[in-house]
């Protein structure tokens, strides 16, 4: 049997489903960390992009992964696919991880054979204590997972946005469970997001 978290959630958000023509689409994959973001980005791409989210506890290890994606690829032509993976699936060790990551990436190609394709590296995890302190045994399983990801999509020509420098030496942005971000956190990366699909 795979590994299986005691809760496998799902949640699907399109805008503009009624406009055959308009702004280009882009689609944010990721988990519960996109999700916080993604009104933000929806926001700061306002006009440019019409933008929709599948966010998931579902490890890139998981085939259910590409079922839920494809819900939305198969219904919708996507001009940007900006996906990250990486803080769920823990009973998945790397190299299962990064197995699964591989098949996710020509998947993600398969499907939107003329959009462009943008890797989100995983943010780390900090201690619950609002001490600052990082969680070193998650957040040294986060960095292996980021730099098996960043090899897979160079050698894929996929672009880095690289979510994990942007917020680890800044603790202030955190929210006390020490894996979410505050509100000051999610538009941080919600900016630097935007920044790098309008790139």
């Amino acid at each position: 049997m795979k590994p299986l978290e005691a809760i496998e959630w799902c949640n699907i958000w399109a805008t503009a489903c009624d406009q055959e023509a308009g702004a280009p689409r882009l689609l944010l994959v990721g988990d519960s960390i996109t999700q916080s973001y993604y009104d933000a980005v929806a926001r700061l791409l306002d006009g440019r992009y019409r933008c929709a989210r599948i966010t998931t506890s579902r490890c890139a290890g998981d085939p259910q992964l590409k079922r839920e994606m494809a819900l939305l690829l198969d219904e919708f032509p996507f001009a940007v696919v900006h996906f990250n993976n990486g803080l769920h699936g823990w009973d998945y060790d790397e190299p299962a991880y990064a197995a699964g990551l591989a098949d996710a990436f020509d998947f993600l190609r398969e499907r939107v054979p003329q959009g462009r394709l943008i890797w989100a590296s995983t943010t780390p995890v900090w201690e619950k204590s609002n001490t600052g302190a990082l969680n070193a045994a998650r957040t040294d399983r986060v960095r292996e997972r980021n730099r098996l990801a960043a090899g897979l999509a160079a050698r894929r020509g996929i672009p880095v946005n690289d979510l994990f420098s942007r917020v680890i030496g800044h603790p202030e942005l955190i929210s006390p469970d020490g894996v979410h971000f505050a509100p000051a956190g999610q538009e941080a990366l919600a900016a630097q997001v935007a920044a790098c699909v309008e790139r």
